[in-house]
């Protein structure tokens, strides 16, 4: 199914395919000249309704395999977290990543260098107990800012779609990530997935310096909150936009 989309599937084969659970969207608002600040000027801002918009997401990362290769359970299996704003080149919306935390440091390795993103190692657990989903993670990747994050939430409503327009679909609905290389060029990764399977949400959050070492405040409590039980996913590879 593709309908959804904003625009076709990429051509050529997909080569990684993974499952995302116990998922939360954590979004706060920002001003625009901010965020401008901190994202390369090569990719855009996007923004919604004159705002920018900064999200921490932890997750558990399932089934990570390689197009035609078994799940390896060392690899396959591990929490994340990561920490985002949203760009836009070429009339596709995607999602720029400031940092990824994650609880695999071969994982962590192998992603720094294929998909040149902010990969760092950390110290991660995640756990449901009923409803709710606890997140705990403390980097100690070597030579980077120290970035804490503890929370738990937990789901208030059933699943919803969210509606072509509404914040929620923005904020949600993209199917590419955006990267540049050591020379500045913009390097775009294509995904797909059905459309989120969103449930509005409560987080207690208990601990989070993970923007500090963007020189960034964020209040206690996200503007938005949503929570997703399960989601499967493919990747294409990076390609130069």
């Amino acid at each position: 199914m593709t309908a959804h989309r904003p625009y076709p599937l990429v051509t050529g084969p997909w080569i990684m395919r993974q499952t995302w659970s116990d998922l939360a969207f954590l979004h706060w608002s920002l001003p625009v000249e901010q965020m401008r600040a901190l994202v390369p000027a090569s990719l855009p801002l996007d923004t919604f309704e004159g705002e920018a918009w900064l999200g921490i997401v932890p997750f558990k990362m399932e089934y990570v395999s390689l197009r035609g290769c078994p799940n390896v359970p060392k690899l396959s299996f591990f929490p994340e977290l990561n920490v985002r704003t949203y760009v836009k080149v070429g009339g596709k919306p995607g999602v720029y990543f400031f940092s990824l935390d994650a609880g695999n440091p071969i994982a962590v390795s192998l992603a720094r260098r294929w998909f040149r993103l902010p990969y760092y190692h950390a110290d991660m657990a995640t756990h449901r107990d009923g409803n709710t989903v606890y997140y705990d993670s403390r980097r100690t990747h070597r030579g980077a800012p120290p970035a804490a994050f503890k929370a738990h939430c937990h789901a208030t409503s059933g699943v919803e779609i969210a509606a072509p327009g509404s914040l929620e679909h923005w904020l949600t609905e993209r199917y590419c990530l955006y990267t540049t290389d050591p020379h500045g060029a913009v390097l775009r990764g294509e995904i797909h997935h059905q459309q989120w399977p969103l449930q509005t949400g409560e987080v207690d959050i208990e601990a989070n310096t993970l923007v500090e070492p963007l020189g960034l405040t964020l209040s206690k409590q996200p503007r938005w909150c949503h929570v997703v039980h399960t989601i499967k996913m493919v990747a294409w590879n990076l390609r130069r936009v």
